[in-house]
């Protein structure tokens, strides 16, 4: 029986420059999340969630638990890239193929979801039953806390969901908490106070006693509720988060136009070989 001749591929099958672009760009992917995972890990490290598990109920509100699923999956994706890119795997490149498309998909998938709802109110209530749960476990969490303080203070300068006494539904600041002694009774957080000019400092108990019958009119807190404000930062900024996206998915639809070829190119060379050896 005559020899069966085997080739042996002693060259790149993949253009030198596509395969560590590809290498090099998941390789800042990867160690980005690998820093975002060890920020959620030790953040509910700090928080001893690992062994307070029914603390879990609104584990989807928890900010960290968010940044290890975020951490997690880039992770993963990157390892899979990066990797595979660098040792011409055919097997992790078609894993990182298929996963983009489905990142991608979910994404499309996502946004045709929201444009089709954004009348019907549906992304609305969402909004608001999130924010409800926050303000209901603002000092329960301090990373929910830290969290609706920046929403309230830094970025869009609001208080409650439709305006300060939103902030009833929280026992520590509800109006009938004053019974039981509570000094933040019928108040608001600090971070619903305005900046007065020149304040280096900001007063913490700045929102005491500011929902009290028979209170000053001017109460030096944002009157905007959260959700209004939001709305309106979304249509200030609508070309921005737009363009973001669009920019998002076209670097998504490249990554697997180069990708696909070459990937299937690979994936011809590892089945012929496989066929020559047997």
């Amino acid at each position: 029986m005559p020899a069966v001749r085997k080739y042996r591929r002693e060259t790149s099958e993949i253009s030198c420059c596509l395969k560590y672009l590809l290498f090099a760009s998941n390789v800042i992917l990867w160690l980005s999340a690998l820093l975002v995972l060890s920020v959620g890990i030790w953040a509910w490290k700090e928080k001893d969630m690992f062994r307070n598990i029914t603390r879990l109920h609104y584990i989807a509100l928890d900010p960290a638990f968010v940044l290890i699923i975020l951490g997690g999956v880039t992770f993963l994706l990157g390892f899979m890239g990066s990797v595979g890119a660098l040792r011409e795997n055919t097997c992790l490149l078609g894993a990182y193929a298929i996963f983009l498309s489905v990142l991608l998909i979910a994404e499309i998938g996502f946004c045709a979801l929201a444009f089709v709802l954004k009348d019907k109110g549906w992304i609305k209530d969402q909004a608001t039953e999130g924010l409800k749960a926050f303000i209901r476990h603002y000092r329960e969490d301090a990373d929910q806390q830290n969290l609706i303080d920046w929403i309230q203070e830094d970025w869009l300068q609001c208080c409650g969901i439709d305006g300060p006494k939103d902030w009833d539904s929280n026992n520590y600041f509800n109006c009938s908490s004053i019974a039981i002694g509570s000094r933040e009774a019928c108040g608001v957080p600090f971070s619903c106070c305005r900046r007065r000019p020149q304040e280096l400092i900001k007063n913490k108990q700045c929102g005491y006693d500011v929902r009290k019958e028979g209170y000053p009119v001017d109460r030096n807190i944002h009157e905007r509720g959260c959700l209004r404000a939001g709305e309106d930062w979304l249509e200030a900024h609508l070309i921005s988060v737009a363009a973001c996206c669009v920019g998002l998915l076209v670097l998504q639809v490249l990554t697997e136009y180069l990708l696909r070829p070459s990937n299937l190119y690979l994936f011809y060379f590892s089945i012929s070989h496989i066929i020559y050896d047997i």
